[in-house]
């Protein structure tokens, strides 16, 4: 696993990008099971790292996924560009644009969105 950074006060752990395929419930805990004792707030994946199948919400892997981050309390952050994904879906454009609208989950394109969404996140 990797470190952990410090950015804008916030302890973010960053996933390779290179590395098992993410989708199910179960490889979010995972996940969070190598993470814990890094003690990372929010995590970032790159969307390379996701399942095909994990943007088709039709497999409800998607909201799985997220649900079982955001109740063990982890934020996450899906890096990358998704607009393939959104093309195929206006519903999956409404999760990203949602999504993006609270704190929990956010879809960015680069580290430097990422870094301007927390910096202007409050506390």
């Amino acid at each position: 696993m990797t470190e952990v950074l410090q950015r804008h006060g916030v302890q973010v752990w960053t996933a390779p990008a290179e590395g098992p395929e993410l989708a199910t419930e179960q490889d979010a805990l995972d996940l969070m099971a190598a993470v814990y004792h890094l003690d990372a707030e929010l995590l970032v994946i790159p969307v390379e790292r996701f399942a095909a199948r994990f943007f088709d919400l039709d497999s409800r892997l998607i909201g799985g996924f997220f649900s079982k981050l955001v109740a063990y309390r982890y934020r996450l952050a899906v890096l990358g560009d998704v607009s393939a994904y959104v093309a195929e879906s206006p519903v999956l454009r409404d999760v990203v644009r949602e999504s993006n609208r609270g704190r929990h989950v956010w879809f960015v394109a680069d580290l430097a969105e990422l870094d301007e969404r927390l910096a202007a996140a409050p506390g």
